[in-house]
């Protein structure tokens, strides 16, 4: 029988997930339960709003709605599994389910890493280039960007999942995380993980590397820039539509780079815990807030949803 095939008969997996503060399960239940809820509706409405007004209808915001679109399917392939196991005593998940979860998880969090190099790139050419902006920044393009950074995460989640789903497994196993994440899917199995855990560091490496060196170029012409704008108000309008994407990028950074770049020694399980439930479930919710609290454009368009909405509901009265 093939190792594979063992996975899937003989092998058992239970997600720890924070069982070792059972008094603190339902208090996180009701927390989880309710960013989640603001994430969906957050971007959904993001998306939506994006769609129905015009004015929205530029590059920027056409990057916008599919970091929405990713960190509504990013929280979805996460979250729900551990609401679930928050409040049931049984937290097993199949193999096949585990490798699922990763896949998805690891499709989006990587699609979401280029699309935010993206969006630095594209207010590069917004503000160093206005001129050409919308030749430089074509449809064509902007599909190709979009399309590109989706193909690229399927690629690495796809290679990473097959190197795992060829591991062997035996008998029981506890992964003490709430998501099945690679690294501590890899240290439950009985095989030779190297091979694995090259793949991770390559691609990690690669990953992180390529995109932020892309963000610091961007910026850096960026800023360079608004510096030599004569007008204040012309540096004001410009650091405004950049404040917004470096907040998301700040965070979504930080975090993942505070996670995977201090040595184990130095992270407590509790801590990578508690730094993977920040980028894996409030990240997703931050992101629509950050983007609607601060565009003119997109409180102008909820607030025009939100009076025809009055004024229907007035009607039927």
């Amino acid at each position: 029988m093939s190792p594979s095939e063992r996975n899937k008969t003989g092998a058992t997996f239970t997600l720890l997930g924070f069982s070792d503060f059972p008094e603190l399960e339902i208090p996180l239940f009701l927390i989880f339960l309710t960013i989640y809820i603001v994430a969906v509706v957050g971007n959904i409405g993001m998306i939506v709003v994006i769609k129905i007004n015009p004015k929205l209808h530029i590059p920027m915001y056409f990057f916008l709605s599919h970091l929405s679109c990713v960190d509504f399917c990013y929280s979805s392939s996460i979250t729900p599994k551990t609401l679930v196991n928050l409040v049931v005593e049984d937290r097993t998940i199949s193999f096949i389910g585990c490798a699922v979860q990763f896949f998805f998880f690891c499709t989006f969090a990587v699609t979401e890493s280029f699309l935010l190099a993206v969006m630095a790139y594209d207010r590069f050419v917004a503000i160093c280039n206005p001129l050409l902006y919308t030749v430089a920044m074509s449809q064509k393009l902007c599909a190709m960007l979009a399309f590109g950074s989706y193909a690229w995460g399927v690629v690495c989640s796809l290679i990473l999942t097959c190197s795992a789903i060829k591991l062997s497994f035996q008998g029981f196993n506890t992964i003490n995380h709430f998501f099945c994440e690679f690294s501590s899917l890899l240290s439950v199995s009985c095989s030779d993980t190297y091979v694995n855990q090259l793949l991770l560091f390559i691609f990690s490496t690669f990953n992180g590397i390529s995109t932020l060196l892309i963000i610091l170029m961007s910026y850096v012409f960026i800023i360079v820039t608004i510096f030599k704008m004569r007008s204040a108000s012309g540096r004001r309008k410009a650091f405004s539509t950049c404040a917004s994407h470096l907040t998301t990028i700040t965070i979504f950074h930080g975090t993942i780079l505070f996670l995977y770049c201090v040595p184990n020694s130095k992270n407590s399980r509790h801590t990578v815990k508690v730094a993977s439930v920040f980028y894996t479930v409030v990240i997703p919710m931050l992101n629509p807030l950050i983007y609607s609290l601060r565009n003119k454009d997109v409180k102008d368009t909820v607030r025009e949803i939100m009076k025809t909405n009055f004024h229907i509901e007035r009607m039927h009265w």
